[in-house]
């Protein structure tokens, strides 16, 4: 038999947009890019003064994890291209710059494991976290 009579009625796979359009909230990529920024060894927290304190008052009242996922974080997503904003506040002892570019880096590697690609992270250092747990217990 010819390939002609063998798939004759067969439907060829349709792809790409014509079946539709895939895309990815600033949401979804702050979350993703805040989660990996808290992960490297120097960041104490995310965000600017004013985020860290209304998160501070959301706590007293019980709210503690409205806003924790994206705070700190911002992102502009255009197709397939994201442009991050990170604030963060760094653990004293450490070099801001080592931990800049290891913050830049996670962030790059998780949010382009979701299949975008990041074409710039921006990392604001807003504060130092001196109160390391542990340190008076040296005293």
């Amino acid at each position: 038999m010819t390939d002609a009579v063998e798939n004759a009625g067969a439907v060829q796979p349709v792809t790409g947009a014509a079946r539709g359009v895939t895309s990815v909230s600033d949401e979804v990529v702050e979350k993703i890019a805040g989660t990996a920024a808290r992960a490297v060894p120097g960041v104490a927290d995310l965000g600017g003064d004013v985020s860290r304190f209304f998160n501070s008052v959301l706590d007293k009242i019980g709210l503690d994890e409205v806003g924790d996922a994206r705070r700190g974080v911002s992102a502009d997503v255009k197709g397939g291209s994201a442009v991050i904003n990170v604030v963060l506040v760094i653990d004293a002892g450490h070099v801001v710059a080592d931990v800049t570019e290891a913050v830049r880096a996670a962030v790059i590697e998780a949010v382009e494991k979701y299949g975008l690609t990041v074409t710039q992270v921006n990392v604001t250092v807003d504060d130092i976290e001196l109160n390391q747990p542990g340190a008076a217990a040296g005293a």
